[in-house]
């Protein structure tokens, strides 16, 4: 399976554009990606099964708009924008599913529009901060060193697959630059740590919500886990051995019935 269609959406009064991967069927889901960037996989072809799922390219990201960030200066901007991306696809409550920054920013969307957001999924999200626990800044990693932070097996066919640049020099320098692109884009919204205040907000958070960690994560203490699951009221953390940063495909066996059976119970 693949997206059916692309949507171009203007929001932010004019000045904010994006495209929106589209496939599916069933009810709405938003999911919205981690720093390298928006890729339709394994794990998206598996919400699609029973969903209608909606995955935004973050604003300044999107082939051929790299501009588009620019009026979104901060996280509150940007959650306001996920909010107007939703109003304009013409979503009312859904299901929300976010990846590492793009959990946080799920959480942020669930946080600040309660109503918008009937249950949530959150993968190794970042957005809280402890200075004691281990971080490791994606910024200062070449691709080896972070592939082997966010993999368990950064040798295996499933990290391979999902580092796999295209076999054309001119397509994958291009990849590469979109990649790089997409991550300095995210890091205006987080970098140098990801606290801008959720901890402050968390508690507004109603939709039940399952949080996936894995227990190998390098990048992210997965200790984070039972933090959210501690100031989200209605929250089940799951910390899944022989995974990292990316359980939803090192454990997709386990992760794609789990997120099926919390989103359409």
């Amino acid at each position: 399976m693949a997206h059916a269609e692309v949507r171009d959406v203007e929001v932010w009064g004019g000045q904010a554009r994006t495209q929106v991967l589209v496939g599916g069927d069933g009810p709405p889901l938003l999911y919205l990606h981690a720093v390298l960037g928006l890729t339709w996989d394994p794990f998206l072809d598996s919400l699609a099964e029973h969903h209608t799922v909606y995955a935004p390219y973050l604003p300044g990201t999107a082939p051929g708009d790299p501009d588009s960030h620019k009026a979104i200066e901060d996280v509150s901007d940007l959650t306001l924008v996920y909010d107007e991306i939703c109003d304009a696809l013409g979503l009312g409550a859904t299901a929300v599913v976010g990846h590492s920054f793009g959990g946080m920013m799920a959480t942020e969307l669930a946080a600040t529009f309660p109503s918008r957001v009937s249950k949530l999924v959150t993968l190794c999200p970042i957005g809280l901060w402890n200075e004691t626990r281990a971080w490791s800044n994606p910024y200062l990693l070449e691709l080896p060193e972070l592939a082997a932070k966010v993999f368990a097996d950064p040798a295996g066919p499933v990290a391979q697959a999902a580092l796999a640049m295209p076999a054309d020099p001119e397509a994958a320098a291009e990849a590469m630059i979109a990649m790089h692109w997409t991550m300095g884009v995210a890091g205006k919204y987080w970098w140098p740590i990801p606290d801008r205040g959720l901890s402050k907000r968390i508690h507004r958070v109603t939709a039940p919500t399952l949080v996936i960690w894995g227990e190998q994560d390098g990048l992210i203490d997965p200790a984070y886990a039972q933090d959210f699951a501690r100031l989200i009221s209605n929250c089940r953390a799951e910390v899944l051995p022989n995974a990292a940063h990316v359980p939803q495909l090192e454990r997709f066996d386990v992760v794609a019935p789990m997120v099926k059976q919390f989103l359409t119970s």
